[in-house]
């Protein structure tokens, strides 16, 4: 039996220089659509719209098809402008988060509450910390709808170049513009902690810094110890693998 079971390294970005398990010879890889269905994998949405149901967040895709609410912020054709989400879906998305959070603004503890109820097998307040300070733009503690909105659709619906600038600013701790390889560990290390020792397959303990020494290599192109956008971007975007791997920031969103 344990010979079945396979081992999983826990790596986020995919594997540098590997060849794409699914890729077939001549037909290059496309970015599967996101459909409603995916919208709702996402943790951040599931908490917002499960108060907009009366079933709850597990409810089937037709209990949480998004509705015309009257709820609407200040500026709702704007977000739309600068936004990948319908009218609808801007709508329903206040309606439950002015339900979530009457005062407007959500704070980094809420975030530690959704991501331990999410992810219960495991420890999520490092992650969930991460991730508030990356959507906290203005470093003022609380996130505004208009910015929490804006970051959600550029993690589900935005391109590969927009997703990965979004990712750098996560593993990018301080805002220093560089990201140093223990930020790197620190995110990837959080991620792990969040999943927790109970997943299949099996995490290895190791594999946090196994990946950040092979991808800092890979990303550190001049070797000063730091990487910046710019060498993250082009390593990124010339490694298919990788480019594709960034879906899975959509399974701990």
């Amino acid at each position: 039996m344990q010979d079945d079971i396979k081992e999983n390294d826990g790596n986020l970005l995919g594997e540098p220089d590997q060849p794409s398990p699914d890729k077939k010879d001549g037909v290059k890889w496309q970015k599967p659509r996101l459909t409603r269905r995916t919208l709702m994998k996402c943790c951040l949405v599931k908490w917002i719209l499960s108060s907009t149901s009366p079933q709850g967040p597990d409810s089937s895709d037709s209990d949480l098809e998004l509705s015309t609410v009257r709820h609407q912020p200040e500026g709702l054709e704007q977000l739309q402008a600068v936004t990948k989400f319908t009218k609808k879906e801007l709508q329903s998305l206040y309606r439950g988060f002015k339900n979530e959070c009457p005062s407007g603004l959500v704070d980094e503890e809420t975030f530690k509450l959704i991501y331990s109820q999410f992810f219960p097998q495991g420890d999520a307040t490092m992650y969930a910390h991460f991730l508030f300070n990356a959507f906290d733009q203005e470093r003022s503690g609380a996130i505004r709808f208009e910015d929490f909105v804006i970051g959600l659709s550029i993690l589900l619906r935005g391109t590969v170049h927009e997703k990965l600038k979004w990712a750098f600013n996560l593993y990018d701790i301080n805002k220093d513009g560089y990201i140093t390889k223990e930020e790197m560990l620190a995110i990837m290390k959080s991620i792990y902690d969040m999943m927790g020792r109970y997943t299949y397959p099996m995490l290895r303990d190791d594999a946090p810094i196994e990946h950040v020494e092979r991808f800092f290599q890979k990303m550190d192109r001049n070797h000063d110890g730091v990487v910046t956008i710019d060498e993250f971007l082009e390593t990124c975007q010339k490694d298919e693998n990788i480019m594709r791997s960034m879906q899975l920031f959509e399974n701990v969103i």
